[in-house]
């Protein structure tokens, strides 16, 4: 597996006619997706998105992919496409566009409009758009695009083929091949066949399912499901799910339709993403159906249905208030039905079951995707990608969209189909495509960029270990006071825990030893209070270490007197 190892050194001046691919994002893990190409000096972005972090990032809100291989060379910029509306494609958009305001976004209608809310929260006004749709073909510099619908978990996503003089890159996106989708807009198998005859040089190909045989279950597989939901609720349903699954609500509209329901949205993100896909016709409101979420409570329980975000357990979401019963309108009742129709990200079980557990705590029956088919993945599973392969024929194939496990799967599928050259890279990898064969040529500086509040790129590595350690260790703060004179403490340790059911009553068997270390360090000549410091953090270190078997962060002051 092709990953940045310190055998990969920085890549080579690119060949003169060769194509060069830089993933920033997205091998290697769900979300963060961000692929560059270059090719006769200009660079071509797909997608720019974001990943959530999870337990082990605490305090960060979100993680964008390092710009930093490009940053010099944001001129250089003919355009970004995005291949669909979801965060982990479109959500570090706006940090990229800080940077340069000017470059344009391509995209679908309903992808430019759910970015376009993004950026006016950013107050990013300059960007030029351009919208296309499935058989467009536009050109950006040397990049000649052309756009292929496919069928994902939000409306409007699109494969592009990416036309070069070093060869021609289909780029899938996120995509499956549900062949009875509720919108009726299939996955083109007819274009990528016309694109396998004129010949696919390099294709990346989604990964995300390729561990899962046979073919993803239809969408509308989830309908009996939410019906027999509906049917069985003598009270208030609430529905969670991703605030960007069209398909989703419009199946939770119709239902509630059938059940005389009045529906509401709760959270901000699904106020505005449903607006902005009924707007465009996206979503089908039946008429009547919607009241705002604070008029449901004058209606009887058997007649409310709210459609909230929170399906992944975010803290601060619509529905892990309500399990917590710190919502400012919505209380639970024992015998409310709620239908968790989401999957669960990688990262998020905790969280998720900690919502559900406080949902049942409080008397709510809940249908999730451990006990009902209440959600059906986005991505194509191996029968699918087997398909795809054997329609394309691509000569070259770079797994992406997923864990190394996924594009691993994906890679022995295309080999099985006889693709002879599969390249395997993540996150930094640089691949270059010259006189048709795709290979690794080095690798680029490819880290995590965390936003924590305001502040984008500050926390480090280093500074979140402090946080973990804070968070599961506590802390333990030592005070000394030295006579710099006499050149002996004179007063002290004075020592504090916290995140700890430790008395300071229980430090007195170290002090001494703290003291006496401190002198000797004084008597040999160390004067300087860093070191003075470090003394004191070995010394009572060591010994919370073997008495309580614990390693919290010591913070050690030296007063000099």
């Amino acid at each position: 597996m092709s990953h940045p190892h310190p055998e990969l050194s920085a890549p080579p001046k690119l060949p003169k006619g060769g194509l060069r691919v830089i993933p920033l994002g997205g091998l290697g893990e769900v979300g963060r997706n961000m692929t560059v190409f270059e090719y006769d000096g200009r660079l071509l972005v797909v997608d720019c998105g974001v990943l959530f972090p999870d337990d082990h990032h605490p305090g960060v809100d979100l993680i964008l992919p390092d710009f930093a291989a490009i940053r010099d060379r944001l001129d250089a910029i003919e355009a970004i496409v995005l291949t669909h509306g979801h965060e982990d494609h479109i959500g570090a958009t706006p940090y990229l566009l800080r940077e340069r305001q000017d470059i344009p976004l391509v995209g679908s209608q309903l992808t430019l409009a759910l970015l376009n809310a993004k950026l006016r929260e950013h107050r990013l006004r300059q960007t030029p758009f351009h919208t296309v749709k499935e058989g467009d073909r536009i050109s950006f510099g040397p990049f000649d695009l052309e756009f292929v619908a496919v069928n994902h978990s939000i409306p409007d996503a699109l494969a592009v083929a990416i036309r070069t003089g070093a060869g021609m890159v289909l780029h899938t996106g996120d995509f499956k091949m549900d062949q009875l989708p509720l919108d009726g807009r299939i996955t083109d198998l007819r274009a990528f066949a016309r694109l396998g005859e004129e010949g696919v040089d390099l294709f990346l190909t989604d990964s995300t399912n390729a561990e899962v045989p046979g073919f993803t279950t239809a969408e509308k597989r989830i309908t009996p499901v939410l019906e027999q939901a509906f049917s069985e609720s003598k009270q208030r349903i609430i529905v969670a799910c991703f605030a960007s699954h069209v398909h989703r609500v419009q199946q939770i509209l119709d239902t509630a339709v059938k059940h005389n329901r009045k529906v509401a949205y709760v959270g901000r993100s699904m106020v505005r993403n449903m607006a902005i896909a009924r707007d465009l016709g996206y979503l089908h409101v039946p008429p009547g159906v919607m009241v705002e979420a604070k008029e449901l409570a004058d209606l009887a329980p058997e007649r409310q249905v709210l459609i909230s975000t929170g399906s992944q357990g975010e803290p601060l979401s619509a529905l892990a208030r309500i399990a917590q019963r710190t919502h400012n309108f919505v209380h639970l009742q024992e015998g409310d039905t709620v239908v968790l129709a989401s999957s669960l990200i990688p990262g998020n079980e905790n969280a998720v079951y900690r919502v559900i557990n406080g949902l049942a705590r409080l008397g709510a029956h809940v249908v999730h995707k451990g006990n009902a088919l209440v959600h059906v993945s986005g991505h194509a599973s191996a029968g699918e990608l087997l398909y795809c392969y054997n329609i394309v024929k691509p000569r070259n194939v770079l797994p992406v969209h997923g864990e190394v496990r996924h594009m691993l799967a994906n890679g022995d599928l295309a080999k099985q189909t006889g693709v002879e050259n599969v390249v395997y890279a993540e996150d930094g990898v640089v691949v270059d495509l010259v006189d048709g064969v795709a290979k690794v040529v080095g690798k680029v500086e490819c880290g995590y960029v965390f936003v924590d509040g305001q502040s984008v790129g500050d926390v480090t590595e280093s500074e979140l270990k402090d946080r973990r350690i804070l968070g599961e260790e506590g802390f333990v703060s030592v005070i000394v006071v030295v006579d710099s004179v006499a050149g002996k403490v004179s007063a002290g340790p004075e020592i504090h825990a916290r995140g700890h059911a430790w008395a300071d009553s229980d430090f007195e068997p170290i002090k001494q030893p703290i003291v006496d270390a401190v002198n000797r360090a004084l008597d040999e000549g160390s004067t300087d209070t860093y070191q003075l410091q470090q003394v004191i953090r070995r010394t009572i270190g060591r010994w919370v270490s073997n008495t309580h078997k614990r390693r919290p962060m010591i913070i050690p002051v030296v007063v000099e007197a």
